[in-house]
């Protein structure tokens, strides 16, 4: 049997990547996934590939940044399909590589606006209709980077993961006796378009170095950190939630 048989799912940040990969790994295991990004195109072509192997979906085009996004993705959810199970609040972005002294508010702000604020008006509008479904799974993706480790010129990104996190917490503490679970994965280094190694012009050198960073000496894929996702959003994790869960190859503790 399908593990998310009979429930529906919000997947933002889906337009590539490890969103991509956690909406269609969704579906392929039952449930209704309404997906989000900013790539209208991009979205078609994940809907039409869920739709071809007899899943249910329904694409939603916008930034996170926006509050009215993220309530317009729970009126899809439930006009669509009924209500709202599962959340994953995937969507994030680097945002500007700078030291501290050079970063302006706005290279600031974007970073924060997107990551944590975007996440903060994603649950605004989730935790209401989990409630009326009497429970639910909301996900959110932080990062090791802010959490265990720290990279130079990365100090807004560490600011908003870390803030990540303990938005989960406190949500996990105030509807668990309510019946939603709340957690994060705070992935690795994952074969993305977003990653580095995939960035016009990288170099072999920097790929060893960040492949390096991991004690598997490589990066995820994102169907590895996607099934991370599911296991938090079904009911084998059941007794799990305010959990910061590690899905990073080793980079955490790796000094070698």
């Amino acid at each position: 049997m399908n593990v998310l048989s009979g429930k529906t799912a919000i997947v933002t940040g889906a337009s590539s990547g490890i969103g991509w990969a956690t909406a269609r790994m969704f579906a392929e295991e039952g449930a209704r996934v309404v997906v989000s990004g900013r790539r209208a195109e991009a979205l078609d072509r994940l809907v039409a590939e869920i739709e071809r192997f007899g899943g249910k979906a329904a694409a939603v085009c916008g930034d996170v940044k926006d509050e009215s996004l993220a309530k317009e993705l729970v009126e899809v959810a439930v006009g669509r399909f009924g209500g709202l199970d599962v959340a994953f609040n995937n969507a994030g972005i680097v945002g500007e590589m700078k030291p501290v002294s050079e970063l302006t508010f706005a290279d600031w702000n974007a970073t924060l606006a997107t990551n944590l604020t975007g996440a903060f008006f994603g649950a605004k509008y989730q935790v209401p209709a989990m409630l009326a479904r009497g429970g639910g799974s909301m996900i959110f993706t932080s990062s090791f980077i802010g959490h265990t480790a720290a990279l130079p010129g990365m100090a807004a990104y560490a600011a908003s993961k870390a803030g990540l996190v303990g938005f989960m917490q406190a949500l996990a503490v105030e509807l668990g006796g309510k019946g939603v679970r709340v957690n994060a994965i705070l992935p690795g280094g994952t074969d993305t378009p977003a990653n580095p190694v995939n960035a016009p012009g990288a170099t072999p050198e920097v790929k060893s170095f960040v492949t390096g960073l991991h004690a598997l000496k490589r990066l995820a894929s994102p169907e590895e950190i996607a099934r991370s996702v599911l296991h938090l959003a079904s009911d084998a994790a059941s007794f799990i939630t305010g959990s910061a869960l590690i899905v990073d190859g080793g980079a955490s503790i790796n000094r070698s």
